[in-house]
């Protein structure tokens, strides 16, 4: 499905932000102006922009039009307000990845499985961990654990490419919530065994339960970080009332 104007003007008005163009406390240019540039309807810019106020890119300023607020990390950031796939993070953050299978089986949910992720018990589902390399440094360790009946034909060399893209792309399924917890942990003797964790003794770890468009959780990952790399950024709004 060929995407939305909207989605195509989001786009290329978050990447001209992240490029420096529109400069951190500047205003982007007016809606008439956004609107002549991109030769649509006036509904169609405010809803790209909704999307970057959304994402803390830009803020609405009454009477003077939509300031930048998007500031680039100094450390890589992953996002927790959104759901992104490793590829998307690493290419946001102009970064090389290489990504390492280092299992991939099928296996039913035993009973602390089950417990652990909050698939089925007995239900079959992949089990999957993955190193992540980023500039040649294996910083993250994944353990995935898909439910199969509802992401059926995934391989081991899906899994080294991206396998966000092969659900969306040809399974058709629509990727719709993620319920993240984020904690520190100790660092186990297989991480210190995969990951260059320099003098750290802990990592963050980032457990989350994501689900499709028909509200079912087809997927429940751990992922292990190093802590010198990363950062987790959200943007929140304060509620009225």
């Amino acid at each position: 499905m060929p995407k939305a104007k909207y989605d195509e003007i989001y786009t290329d008005l978050k990447q001209t932000i992240e490029a420096g163009s529109y400069a951190y406390g500047s205003l982007l240019p007016s809606e008439n102006t956004l609107i002549t540039r991109y030769d649509c309807s006036r509904n169609t810019i405010r809803r790209a922009l909704a999307g970057l106020v959304e994402d803390g890119y830009i803020q609405p300023i009454h009477g003077k039009g939509v300031r930048v607020i998007y500031q680039p990390a100094e450390r890589t950031s992953f996002t927790v307000g959104g759901i992104e796939s490793f590829q998307e993070s690493a290419q946001r953050n102009k970064l090389q990845i290489v990504t390492k299978v280092i299992q991939f089986s099928v296996i039913p949910a035993d009973e602390q499985l089950a417990k652990r992720s909050g698939f089925p018990l007995g239900e079959e589902v992949y089990y999957i961990q993955r190193v992540r390399f980023l500039d040649g440094k294996p910083l993250i360790l994944d353990t995935n654990i898909f439910l199969k009946a509802l992401v059926p034909g995934l391989t081991a060399e899906i899994a080294e490419r991206s396998i966000y893209t092969y659900i969306e792309k040809e399974l058709g399924m629509q990727i719709v919530t993620s319920k993240r917890t984020i904690t520190v942990e100790h660092a186990s003797a297989q991480d210190e065994q995969l990951l260059d964790l320099e003098d750290y003794n802990c990592l963050a770890v980032v457990s989350s339960q994501t689900f499709n468009s028909d509200g079912v959780m087809f997927e429940y990952t751990q992922s292990r970080h190093q802590p010198d790399y990363f950062s987790f950024h959200d943007t929140a709004t304060r509620k009225k009332g």
